[in-house]
């Protein structure tokens, strides 16, 4: 794995929305997403470095990944760059598209969602996501403007 960005933390844009990710969570189940404390930037730079999967996507018609912490670039085998231009429906197989929608939708309407399920890696490899939790983003004015997934289990699939 390459990267041009080998710290997109640094950037202002993902430590704007490395507080979005935070107080979002906060706001739909009510916990810390990472028990961190500090400026902006030592907070983007903490849930880069997270011992969990972090990402998000935007509010698009065929959302793009736009948030990828360094647990799920080495999970999905790509850089920073190449995940953010991802459509998030790449993570998942075909078969499973049915259910990623249902799942999106639900944690549009809730604000929030739990799930497991099984996504694919840039190489093909096959993974199920256990105890994972998808939630709404919301920007400084409390608009919807994302939505991101978190998850510490997965197991790949032979």
């Amino acid at each position: 794995m390459t990267s041009i960005i080998e710290f997109p933390w640094q950037q202002e844009a993902i430590i704007r929305h490395s507080q979005r990710l935070v107080n979002s969570f906060q706001h739909w189940i009510g916990n810390s997403l990472l028990d961190v404390n500090g400026v902006p930037q030592e907070i983007a730079q903490a849930l880069f470095e997270a011992p969990f999967v972090l990402v998000s996507h935007g509010t698009e018609s065929d959302p793009i990944f736009n948030y990828g912490n360094r647990k799920a670039l080495e999970l999905w085998e790509l850089s920073w760059e190449e995940f953010t231009r991802m459509p998030s429906r790449k993570s998942a197989e075909e078969v499973v598209q049915e259910e990623r929608d249902r799942l999106l939708s639900e944690a549009a309407t809730q604000g929030f969602s739990y799930f497991s399920s099984v996504r694919i890696t840039s190489t093909g490899k096959r993974f199920e996501i256990q105890d994972g939790i998808l939630w709404n983003l919301l920007d400084e004015q409390n608009k919807l403007c994302g939505q991101a997934a978190v998850y510490s289990k997965c197991t790949f699939i032979t």
